[in-house]
């Protein structure tokens, strides 16, 4: 498992020490943290721990490397200073990039199975000279995926994937396609079965008010998403919907339903946050290995004073370990 400190303004570093002080939780894996020797120094030292780890040169003594403490990667990707604590800045962007161009390699080269990465900050990546709306669509390309990728957010047991994503609301309806929403749907249930559900239980929620009320409030359900999930079903992906994005999360919290297709990026994350989200994973779908992350952000706010809640970065690891063995 290769882990990342992410963005290095923000609470990355602190949250990977506190990751690794969790002997419990890392003995899981096998594990290298890849970046900058002072700045994981600086996120002990804000966490208030102090993690014995084995330096490595490369990827390839990670695989030789003996099981025990945690392994350590150093690369020079920014130097101290170049940085303020809480600033978005094209040298935090450029740093978060190259690390994670050195996991993703490593990953393509059978040498980790698997990739948890700390947050990242979108502005700094895109002022770094980034020309995708997100470091999914960034790793796809340096990847060279052509398939569809996809977010999908988790909380426990409970998994969502959304047709649109980083695009302006006003523009939500324009991306809303039948092919688009099956992929999206496909991408959900065989994600679900690589993480362990068997058979996994999928609904797909409406677009407008009240599921478009017979068309009375918007005519997407009758035109777009009912035809897929009919189409899904064809094909031997049993969902359901469309249903009122209202109520739906309240079945699936009462766990009627595993994972829910939406429709737009906050449709299910305003869901989910409230649920938990203190525990929230976001994982990149349609990739060849397992990529997850905290669903928080780098929460500027807080950096550097001991007050981020490692919690998603425990379940980020532990789904990416569940994942990576399958």
């Amino acid at each position: 498992m290769a882990l990342t400190l992410g963005d290095p303004a923000g609470i990355g570093p602190e949250l990977m020490a506190k990751l690794l002080a969790r002997r419990d939780v890392i003995e899981r894996a096998k594990v290298v943290l890849v970046g900058d020797a002072w700045l994981w120094e600086e996120g002990q030292a804000i966490a208030g721990v102090r993690v014995a780890t084995r330096t490595v040169g490369d990827f390839d003594q990670v695989r030789l490397a003996p099981e025990g403490s945690p392994l350590f990667l150093p690369v020079e990707s920014v130097r101290p200073g170049e940085v303020p604590r809480s600033t978005v800045s094209a040298a935090g962007g450029a740093s978060v990039l190259k690390v994670l161009e050195i996991c993703l390699d490593a990953a393509s080269a059978g040498l980790v199975d698997a990739i948890c990465f700390a947050p990242l900050n979108k502005h700094s990546m895109k002022m770094s000279g980034m020309k995708f709306a997100d470091e999914l669509h960034f790793v796809a390309d340096h990847l060279k995926v052509s398939s569809t990728v996809c977010e999908f957010n988790t909380l426990g047991n409970l998994w969502t994937s959304r047709v649109t994503s980083h695009v302006p609301f006003k523009d939500v309806v324009l991306y809303l396609s039948k092919d688009r929403i099956l992929d999206a749907v496909k991408s959900l249930y065989d994600a679900l079965r690589l993480a362990g559900f068997e058979h996994p239980r999928v609904a797909v929620a409406a677009l407008n008010p009240h599921g478009g009320e017979g068309g009375a409030c918007g005519r997407e359900e009758i035109d777009i998403i009912a035809p897929a999930v009919d189409e899904a079903n064809a094909q031997g992906y049993p969902v359901e919907g469309p249903f009122p994005a209202d109520t739906i999360f309240l079945k699936a919290r009462d766990g009627k339903y595993d994972g829910v297709v939406t429709m737009y990026h906050d449709q299910g994350q305003i869901a989910v946050k409230l649920l938990g989200f203190e525990r929230g994973v976001t994982i990149h779908g349609g990739l060849p290995f397992p990529v997850t992350t905290p669903a928080h952000g780098t929460a500027f706010d807080i950096s550097g004073q001991n007050k981020a809640n490692v919690e998603a970065t425990v379940q980020a690891f532990l789904l990416a370990c569940r994942m990576g063995r399958r």
